[in-house]
């Protein structure tokens, strides 16, 4: 083979060699940019999980809340009535020993009086 048609194999060969190298790198490229964007869907998607699971936990946490909130209410206002209640049979109690001490008081002061004209 003429020392020509060497040198012209040899740039076609370089020329071939140039053009898959660029091939390469494009692909190289593509495949880059589609990892970088499939990898940006993926974080997408899990901080959109990771929010949606932060608000379920959020909102079971509040009805939660609200139904111990519901309890205690309920407690209260059972002891107020139980409190109410003892109250109530006080007060009968109450108002039994004050007429006692009154009239006690007006015996003893009519007593007196009678002692006192005596």
């Amino acid at each position: 083979m003429a020392r020509p048609e060497v040198l012209d194999r040899i740039k076609q060969a370089e020329t071939e060699a140039d053009e898959i190298i660029a091939e390469a790198e494009s692909d190289a490229d593509e495949r880059l940019a589609e990892a970088r964007r499939r990898a940006e869907e993926i974080r997408d998607d899990a901080e959109e999980e990771a929010a949606s699971e932060a608000e379920e936990r959020i909102e079971a946490a509040r009805e939660e809340i609200e139904e111990r909130r519901e309890e205690i209410l309920e407690s209260g206002r059972a002891d107020r009535d139980e409190l109410e209640r003892e109250a109530r049979d006080r007060v009968d109690t109450a108002v039994d020993y004050a007429v006692e001490r009154f009239e006690e008081a007006v015996t003893s002061q009519a007593e007196e009086a009678v002692d006192a004209q005596a």
